[in-house]
């Protein structure tokens, strides 16, 4: 009887023991379930919600379905609307497709534009086919150019052609060039090889070059050359530096030099170091703070 009453006592207290852990699992278990359910997921089991479970994920779903709905997908569902949202949702429809037409979509319904909207779309496609026209891109259709619109686009399309050959881009076409713009067209060139040729850039070719251009040119690559060896950059070219220049690069090297051994800090060679400098730094010692 003893042991019964002893068997009784421990088995109820490992039941106290273990009751918040199987409760909290359980409670675990029903948010994830709940979080299932509101993301749509096959895993969800609504047998298992409560009453306040179930009425917020009924509101959850009346929303999910609301944006699909908005958004055009598939798995909207029109019988679960209101009656004003099925309205609300009817206008954003309408003018969606109103937008998508004005845009030439090819998502757009003309069918379900008004006359008024049927217009502004039929307008709208009118400018864009002109500005199309005009800049050489998209759709082009000449055919549905008034005449005065042929001519504003003639003028356009030529001074876009001028604009591309003195800029060297786009589709430059020198047949279409008059005699003063052949000229201005030489010259926006020329500058444009002068400027590549001084900065060092591609496409530069010195034989047409002034005399000016040359020197000046020379000048630049000089100055380039003189910063790069003073950066360390491995495009220096130390022959074509000048004996003051050499020296006056060979005398930073030294203070630099000199600077990183006696503060402990960059690259310290101390065999390059003079005979005063090394006095200044003790022997087998680290370099002064």
């Amino acid at each position: 009887m003893k042991i019964n009453l002893h068997g009784s006592l421990c088995a109820q207290l490992a039941c106290l023991i273990l009751w918040p852990a199987l409760s909290l699992a359980q409670s675990s278990d029903l948010v994830q379930n709940l979080a299932d359910c509101k993301a749509g997921r096959v895993t969800c089991d609504r047998s298992k919600l409560s009453l306040s479970q179930a009425a917020e994920l009924d509101a959850t779903d009346r929303e999910r379905n609301v944006s699909s709905c908005r958004n055009g997908f598939r798995d909207c569902d029109h019988s679960k609307l209101t009656g004003r949202q099925a309205i609300a949702l009817a206008v954003a429809d309408h003018q969606r497709n109103v937008s998508e037409c004005k845009d030439g979509l090819a998502s757009c319904d003309p069918a379900r534009l008004t006359q008024s909207e049927a217009r502004e779309s039929s307008l709208a496609a009118r400018q864009r086919n002109l500005s199309d026209c005009k800049d050489g891109i998209g759709d082009c259709d000449r055919s549905k150019l008034s005449p005065a619109e042929a001519v504003a686009v003639n003028s356009a399309r030529r001074q876009l052609n001028v604009s591309d050959c003195k800029n060297g881009a786009g589709l430059c076409d020198h047949s279409q060039l008059t005699g003063s713009e052949n000229g201005e067209v030489a010259a926006a060139e020329h500058q444009r090889n002068a400027q590549n040729c001084e900065n060092g850039w591609d496409e530069c070719d010195h034989s047409k070059l002034t005399p000016l251009e040359a020197g000046q040119t020379v000048a630049a690559e000089h100055r380039r050359n003189i910063s790069e060896c003073k950066n360390g950059q491995e495009t220096c070219d130390y022959s074509k530096l000048t004996s003051s220049e050499a020296k006056m690069l060979a005398d930073a090297e030294q203070q630099r030099n000199y600077a990183a051994c006696l503060k402990g800090y960059g690259y310290c060679d101390r065999s390059r170091l003079t005979p005063s400098e090394a006095k200044t730094i003790p022997s087998g010692s680290k370099p002064l703070p």
